[in-house]
């Protein structure tokens, strides 16, 4: 990450807290150093950004608070658009109208000689080719369920066939070309495990918090998926 990016998204998670963040859990959530968390606040601090606190109690930002508006280049606009064709034809209903949403946003704060970029783009992405399997599938709920930490337990049938019923600890939803992904941690396998929604005959969406925190089931993952590339 960019120390740009680290910057901004520590004055984000600053403004999303409830109460003071120490700089370790900065660190964690960025997954960078305690030193570099110190020295990123120091600079905002110097910039005038309204955070109070000290290393070992913990940072909070002043309400009121606000990022100056942020001036996009011409290749950032059609990189957002990209980004939304994409959501529109792939991702579940909200997220479609959310990336809708987003470009009328952009669209509305540009200035004009970007507009076209939006209006007229000149880039695309395919349309689906195939009908999706799951329409069935509350995919939105998954993504509710994964944010939140919340268990599921679900009936789900292999490539084979086979049925089985098993409780699993959601954290990411994956959005595929043609499938959409569920994964998550499998207390029947004791392990990572990823399930294709279209594949999904039943869920049972628990009120049940899993003891694992989302963050470190999904970096234990990505490590494990990292592995396996390697090899």
């Amino acid at each position: 990450m960019r120390r740009a990016d680290r910057l901004f998204e520590i004055v984000q998670l600053l403004r999303r807290a409830r109460g003071p963040l120490t700089g370790e859990a900065i660190a964690a959530e960025l997954e960078t150093s305690r030193r570099s968390v110190y020295r990123d606040i120091a600079a905002l601090i110097a910039q005038r950004v309204p955070i109070r606190g000290e290393a070992g109690i913990g940072y909070v930002l002043e309400r009121g608070f606000d990022m100056p508006p942020l001036m996009l280049t011409s290749d950032e606009v059609e990189a957002v658009v990209l980004g939304a064709q994409w959501v529109l034809v792939h991702a579940d209903d909200g997220l479609a109208r959310a990336a809708a949403d987003v470009l009328a946003k952009i669209a509305a704060v540009i200035p004009p000689h970007l507009r076209t970029a939006i209006e007229d783009p000149a880039v695309i992405t395919p349309p689906a080719w195939h009908e999706r399997g799951d329409a069935g599938v509350d995919v939105a709920r998954l993504r509710a369920w994964s944010l939140q930490g919340r268990k599921l337990t679900i009936r789900y049938s292999d490539a084979d066939g086979r049925e089985s019923e098993r409780t699993v600890w959601p954290f990411l939803v994956g959005y595929l070309d043609s499938v959409r992904m569920l994964i998550a941690w499998c207390e029947l396998r004791g392990d990572f495990r990823m399930f294709r929604t279209d594949r999904l005959i039943a869920i049972d969406f628990l009120e049940t918090r899993y003891p694992e925190h989302r963050a470190t089931l999904r970096r234990r993952w990505l490590a494990m998926m990292a592995a396996r590339r390697e090899r």
